[in-house]
């Protein structure tokens, strides 16, 4: 979906899965430290946006994702996954319940996959799964922001921000009573720097929960049974994650970001040494400069030097070895 907001002044569109908003409005720290301030707002109307009804929406959810839903309150956010039978990290969607329906936003063009298989799944539940994309679109509040919110709009409230489930038509007089605008690229290093992750970027096929620190924020371990849950259970209980999420700070001095999937080394060792991860994302921020995420063996010590291609990379710990 290609928003109308990429017609703002100094807009230039994302590139990739973010294709369809603005990368940035002209001055990308300037967006960050907005966002950062509490001020203005994150066009987010790439992302797919689907809606669960029915008197059995919550007691069904909760049988299908990792998170526990049943009893979900009215205007509480919550996150959850949906894994495969081997308990590797499908869909990633974010909730919030306005009494009549479930709204989830989830990654851009992921949807209709994510319908087609709540579909498959409904059996005799009373519920009906609708794709909204087209009808409605995401745009963020920033944490601290004290702007009104449009009456009757639904609204996902999170530590980091609110989520609005704005009427697509109504995108561009939003923008006008609510700058300034805050591209993607301001977003994701906001994302970055609170060790968020994100699904199609700190994961791959065979990613699971416990490697992103997923644990508790979208993964509930006192629930009943789901989809993938052995796995889940046996690594809380009997082993330990393959894999890290980690947090880096990158030389300064570089001029390029190593991009999505750049292989890291000990520092010491370089390409010739082992492979022992890649960074998933890279970003600049305003304050601690280039910084990025990783994942990383689960062996890697904490304080290893490490380096993507030729630029060093010091380790922050996210998820414990």
């Amino acid at each position: 979906m290609k928003s109308p907001l990429l017609s703002l002044p100094g807009a230039v569109s994302a590139e990739g899965v973010d294709e369809g908003v603005a990368a940035h409005y002209g001055d990308l720290f300037r967006e960050q430290r907005a966002l950062a301030d509490g001020t203005g707002f994150v066009d987010l109307s790439h992302r797919g946006v689907i809606t669960v009804t029915g008197d059995d929406r919550l007691a069904w959810l909760h049988l299908l994702l990792t998170q526990h839903v049943s009893d979900l309150p009215v205007g509480q956010a919550t996150e959850a996954l949906i894994l495969s039978a081997h308990g590797h990290i499908e869909h990633a969607l974010y909730l919030v319940d306005d009494g009549t329906a479930v709204w989830a936003h989830v990654e851009p063009g992921s949807e209709d996959a994510l319908v087609a298989y709540l579909e498959s799944m409904k059996f005799f539940y009373r519920v009906e799964v609708a794709v909204r994309t087209a009808e409605f679109a995401v745009v963020q509040l920033p944490a601290g922001s004290i702007a009104e919110v449009p009456e009757s709009t639904v609204v996902r409230e999170t530590p980091y921000g609110r989520d609005l489930f704005l009427p697509r038509g109504d995108l561009e007089t939003f923008a006008a009573g609510y700058g300034p605008a805050a591209g993607i690229l301001a977003y994701e290093a906001l994302r970055v720097e609170a060790h968020r992750p994100r699904l199609g970027f700190e994961t791959d096929h065979r990613t699971i929960p416990h490697e992103l620190g997923w644990i508790g924020s979208a993964v509930h371990l006192q629930k009943g049974c789901y989809r993938g849950q052995e796995t889940v259970a046996r690594v809380q209980n009997l082993g330990k994650p393959p894999r890290r999420l980690v947090f880096l700070h990158l030389d300064g001095s570089e001029v390029h970001l190593p991009p999505h999937g750049t292989p890291l080394y000990l520092a010491d060792e370089g390409p010739d040494g082992r492979k022992l991860g890649f960074v998933t994302t890279s970003v600049r921020h305003h304050e601690l400069g280039p910084i990025a995420l990783a994942l990383v063996k689960r062996n890697v010590p904490p304080d290893a030097p490490l380096v993507a291609d030729a630029t060093a990379a010091a380790q922050e710990t996210v998820v414990e070895p």
